[in-house]
Formats: structure tokens, sequence, C-alpha cells
């Protein structure tokens, strides 16, 4: 299923829709973060590789790596397809809701990663039939979304991106908005602090 689609495609056309709500948060010098507000034992440092081997698990199991967005339990991650340097997957999960965080809704994504070039696409649907069958349908409560998560800059200083947009009809500033908090987070984002505690067995204290 997911091997049919051009997921970067996609994306850039929903991108420059003009009625879309399109949000791309600020890169995030993840090295630069943890000198200037974590104490970390035993030090560390990220390369680029470590933090797409991220971005890779964190596609894989959203529930486990971003707590604080997808509920426990609540992800499914259906076959992988390699096919030269692409792994597509689709994934379902209960995930808070932008501008409702007291509220889950379903999401439904055609997962895309791009190994070679380090970029992770999303591609929200409405419908999903599960190879066993099962028929999975959107929660309602906001517009179906798109993401690219991606890992660029030199190898000993990488930055991690991510820009989201929104199939809405006309541009929605309450959905912009929500992610005023993310974009003005002085620390690591969730999934990042997950991997260095988990993966990489570190230790951390913010300060």
């Amino acid at each position: 299923m997911t091997g049919e689609l051009d997921h970067e495609a996609i994306f850039e056309e929903a991108w420059a829709a003009s009625g879309t709500t399109s949000v791309e948060l600020p890169p995030v010098s993840v090295n630069d973060v943890l000198r200037e507000r974590y104490d970390v034992h035993p030090p560390f440092a990220y390369t680029g590789a470590q933090l797409w081997d991220m971005e890779v698990r964190k596609a894989a199991a959203p529930d486990i790596y971003i707590p604080t967005v997808v509920r426990p339990g609540s992800a499914e991650k259906f076959p992988s397809v390699h096919h030269g340097r692409f792994e597509d997957f689709t994934r379902v999960s209960d995930q808070r809701l932008w501008t409702d965080v007291d509220r889950y809704a379903r999401v439904i994504e055609h997962v895309r990663l791009d190994h070679e070039n380090r970029r992770a696409y999303f591609l929200g649907a409405e419908r999903f039939e599960a190879p066993d069958g099962r028929v999975f349908t959107a929660g309602a409560g906001q517009p179906i979304f798109h993401v690219e998560h991606s890992v660029d800059g030199p190898e000993d200083a990488p930055l991690n991106l991510w820009r989201i947009v929104h199939l809405t009809d006309e541009p929605d500033q309450f959905l912009v908005d929500a992610f005023d908090q993310l974009a003005n987070d002085p620390y690591l984002r969730v999934f990042i602090e997950v991997h260095l505690r988990k993966d990489l067995d570190r230790e951390l204290t913010r300060r």
C-alpha cells in the first residue's frame, strides 16, 4: 500500500497548497541544546547517524518515544516493505489533539523512511484496511495532517527538523498557535530525551 505512494511529492503538494495550514518548527541544534540545558552522564554528543537512529525507532514505536502525545499501548505498526533506500509501513495510534490535548483521536499514518537522505514522511489517511482484514478509521476533532521529520547539518553537529501540514480548506491560526509552545521550548523534544535514556543509556538532568 504505502510503496505505491510518492510520500515526498504528496507532502510538498499539500505544503504548497493555498488552503492548508503549514507549520515549520525552528531547526534544533541537538548538541548545542545538550551542552546548554542538560547535565549528561556519561558525557555525550550526537552524530547525524545516531539522531537518524532515533527517528527510525520513533517512527516504529511512537507510543514509546512520544509518550506526551501518543496514548501508551495504542500504537500498531503494519509490515515494513524495503525497496532501495526506502522503508515503508503504516502505523495507527491514538494521539492527543493539537488544539485540545485532553482528548485523543485515532491517527492513521503511511510512513516512508528515506534512509539515504535521513527523511521520514508520515502521510495522514482517513481509512486503512490492515493485512489481517481490520479496518481503521481516523478519529474526529481535527484535520488530517502530514509530517516530515528529518536530520540535517554536519555529521558532528546534526539538526533536528520538523514540518507539519494540516489538510484544511483555509489556514487555521488556532492550529498554528498550538505549536508555539513547542517552538519556544528551550529543551530537547521528548523523543530525543527518551532515546538518550532508553537506547544510549545516558542520565539526563535539565538545568
